[in-house]
């Protein structure tokens, strides 16, 4: 479909606006009020090779700033800590308590400046990304990583930190539906899905996907009886008690509140957007996610 032109304060004037915003994402489907989303699929590939088995010590850094959402960061831990054989570590600027957009603390067990490569780097997302997507120091780490081969996992808006890495030009990818159609200003082709492996890097779409992202990861390391028995672990079984965890489901007038909320953010974000898309000589294509 063709890509909206409505600046993302146009579009939280009203319900009518708001669904254009949700077009974007669902392809120009109206929401529907479903019991189950099955338009969104759980994950897509791309062409690239996936990762291999991993045999030995894994080890796991994720990477957590000021004003990140913990979820995207705890969701993936929640599952990847149950992965036999695994070292992970919290890494941070430096070893200071973080808070996160909420409030809540949470503590680093390593600074960047002292950490080697991991065989998995976990980047989250959050309002407080706007911040550091020119600090030097979090870019050479994504970086270094991608370069390496190793995995590099986003969650949520996490997938807008790796766009400022410049490691998401060519690739497919997608995040949080508010801002997936920024992806292409990083070079990235959005896929309209919960996870997406291209090669090296994995993407969850927003917040929760974490979960089903870091299941992927581990089957894809460690099989896929393990992924499952951590499933079971942490009794991973969706069955909401509302529906409006997606554009495709919520209603309009839940869009549009949603949306006028999120607008200086959204706005925000757009500016940076462009600003990198200039930055990393990024031609953006208008058109929307695939799925």
């Amino acid at each position: 479909m063709t890509h909206n032109d409505f600046s993302r304060r146009e579009l939280a004037k009203t319900a009518g606006t708001a669904l254009a915003a949700s077009a974007i994402y669902t392809g120009g489907a109206t929401p529907a009020r479903a019991a189950n989303n099955a338009t969104i699929p759980p994950v897509a590939y791309s062409g690239r090779p996936r990762p291999g088995r991993h045999t030995g010590l894994l080890s796991i850094g994720c990477l957590i700033f000021p004003r990140l959402d913990q979820i995207d960061f705890t969701d993936p831990f929640e599952v990847l800590a149950r992965v036999p054989e695994v070292d992970i570590q919290i890494v941070a600027k430096s070893l200071q308590p973080v808070k996160d957009v909420k409030g809540l603390i949470l503590s680093p067990t390593m600074a960047i400046a002292s950490s080697s490569m991991f065989d998995v780097l976990v980047v989250a997302g959050g309002l407080g990304q706007q911040a550091i997507m020119d600090d030097p120091e979090i870019m050479t780490l994504i970086r270094r990583h991608m370069d390496a081969g190793k995995i590099v996992f986003s969650d949520c808006t996490g997938a807008l930190l790796c766009g400022a890495a410049g490691i998401l030009k060519g690739r497919e990818a997608t995040t949080h539906w508010s801002a997936i159609d920024l992806l292409p200003y990083h070079g990235a082709k959005p896929i309209n899905s919960r996870v997406v492996v291209d090669g090296n890097l994995i993407t969850a779409a927003g917040v929760t996907a974490g979960l089903d992202g870091a299941l992927l990861v581990a089957s894809l390391l460690r099989g896929e009886k393990i992924a499952e028995e951590a499933q079971l672990n942490i009794q991973y079984a969706p069955n909401p008690v509302f529906h409006s965890g997606e554009p495709t489901t919520a209603a309009p007038d839940v869009i549009a509140s949603f949306l006028a909320k999120y607008a200086p953010d959204g706005n925000a974000r757009q500016v940076e957007a462009v600003r990198f898309a200039k930055k990393l000589g990024v031609e953006v294509l208008r058109s929307g996610p695939s799925t």
